[in-house]
């Protein structure tokens, strides 16, 4: 089997999360700068197989598209070209954020730790990832 890869696309940093080869643990792998993800993603890529790649979906509460959706689709079209052998699937995100913030506090991290909005990304991609094997 080969690992699974999840997204969560954000305008100046994107979290990314990967599970185990078994597809069984979804880890927290980094943050990236947006505007280096598609090289760090080759990068990856070409060290570790990858069968799916995950990427988050932002909805609004009546199910409508959030206004950062406009952002992530030309990201994924240049996904899909980059990569066109691993199929790219998107996955509600909603709540993430507040998540992931809830999984900072219950873990017992420092009011400071918790400000650093990058972890808050990694662990966002983390929840895509577990929400997604959870569904399977």
């Amino acid at each position: 089997m080969a690992r699974i890869l999840a997204i969560d696309y954000g305008k100046k940093r994107t979290g990314i999360a990967v599970t185990d080869e078994l597809q069984i643990i979804a880890s927290g792998l980094t943050t990236v700068p947006t505007g280096e993800l598609l090289q760090f993603l080759k990068e990856y890529i070409s060290k570790e197989k990858v069968e799916l790649l995950l990427v988050g979906e932002p909805k609004q509460m009546n199910n409508e598209a959030s206004e950062s959706e406009v952002l992530i689709k030309p990201f994924v079209t240049k996904l899909e070209a980059a990569f066109p052998k691993i199929p790219v699937k998107r996955v509600d995100e909603r709540f993430t954020s507040k998540m992931a913030f809830q999984t900072m506090i219950d873990s017992g991290l420092k009011k400071k730790q918790r400000q650093d909005k990058a972890l808050v990304d990694e662990i966002s991609a983390t929840i895509i990832l577990q929400s997604y094997l959870y569904s399977q």
